[in-house]
């Protein structure tokens, strides 16, 4: 539902955002369904940037104009696992666009010490990405990548194109992508990401041969980017020994079946990576510079009057990479 809400009251230590592009992620899928921790009513969004348009009195080093991207994480400092130097884990996490108004608005008020100026080279379409990035640089330290490895993908969505550079950007030998989506799979061969081979929802078994065909040793990491069931109980066929796998999609919460001997006869290690804390820094560096490129993922845009149909696209379609809202009008 859209509807008219007071401007966000500005607290010294915040900056109010003119938000300019909040990308629609299938994370607010599970917010609209009130399968996270997320209260209503909320203004859900969590990937955004834009243009500083208030600076409280306290809140050092903005100004007015300045282009900028938020990391929308609240970790509250003292609970049990913030006093263990584990913010991800916090008891009493929040988020904006979860459990606090979020991007999906006109404006969004953010505490400055999570605000991050983005160069002026790079649009507003491009820097929305921060936050999906540094959520995938999250799945880099959990992964731990080694100079060599040989990496399988499954999942061509906007995170697993973002794993699939920063896996070529971190040593990985060999990068391969397996997904259903043949336009998604061309746009990572046109950018020389990856190879790929296009899976075949109906029949695993096609995709299977062909990837056992081409690598027969296996992969030294194999990454669930989708968060299917189906596809998750496949990853050990592909894994050699002592392999990582690492489920990076949010799984459905459907129950598989996996055979445990099979983990413990390869030594499998099952590694699982939710969300990010402490990774923008990075994250946007890596955008600044160019290292990472979002160009491009950016597909379908709406005004915030059609985020209805930004959402219905969300559920029902898959010709796509990244939905956009532009709730400012630009």
């Amino acid at each position: 539902m859209i509807k008219d809400i007071p401007e966000p009251e500005l607290k010294p230590d915040e900056v109010l955002i003119k938000v300019m592009s909040c990308g629609v992620c299938r994370s607010d899928e599970h917010v609209f369904k009130g399968e996270y921790f997320n209260v209503f009513p909320i203004v859900p969004g969590h990937e955004f940037a834009g243009i500083i348009d208030k600076v409280g009195s306290a809140a050092e080093g903005f100004h007015i104009g300045d282009r900028v991207t938020a990391d929308n994480t609240i970790n509250c400092g003292h609970c049990y696992y913030c006093r263990r130097n584990q913010p991800l884990y916090c008891e009493n996490f929040q988020a904006l666009g979860c459990s606090r108004n979020g991007g999906f608005a006109q404006y969004v008020a953010v505490n400055y010490g999570k605000v991050y100026p983005i160069a002026d080279h790079l649009k507003f379409d491009e820097a929305c990405f921060a936050e999906p990035l540094a959520s995938t640089i999250h799945g880099m330290d959990r992964i731990n990548l080694r100079c060599g490895d040989e990496v399988l993908i499954f999942g061509a969505g906007p995170t697993g194109i973002l794993l699939t550079q920063l896996v070529k950007n971190g040593g990985a030998s060999n990068v391969v992508v397996c997904a259903s989506s043949q336009s998604k799979l061309d746009f990572i061969k046109e950018h020389h990401y990856a190879k790929t081979v296009l899976m075949d929802r109906n029949d695993y078994d096609r995709h299977t041969r062909e990837i056992l065909n081409r690598w027969p040793n296996g992969f030294d990491v194999v990454i669930d980017a989708t968060g299917a069931a189906p596809v998750i109980k496949q990853c050990a066929r592909f894994a050699h020994k002592g392999a990582k796998l690492i489920l990076y999609g949010v799984p459905s919460g459907a129950e598989i079946s996996v055979n445990p001997l099979e983990i413990f006869n390869k030594e499998l290690s099952v590694i699982c990576s939710d969300a990010q804390t402490l990774c923008f820094d990075r994250s946007v560096r890596f955008l600044n510079e160019g290292i990472i490129r979002t160009d491009g993922m950016a597909t379908n845009f709406f005004y915030l009057d059609d985020f209805g149909k930004a959402l219905d696209m969300l559920l029902h379609r898959k010709d796509f990479i990244k939905i956009v809202v532009h709730p400012n009008g630009e």
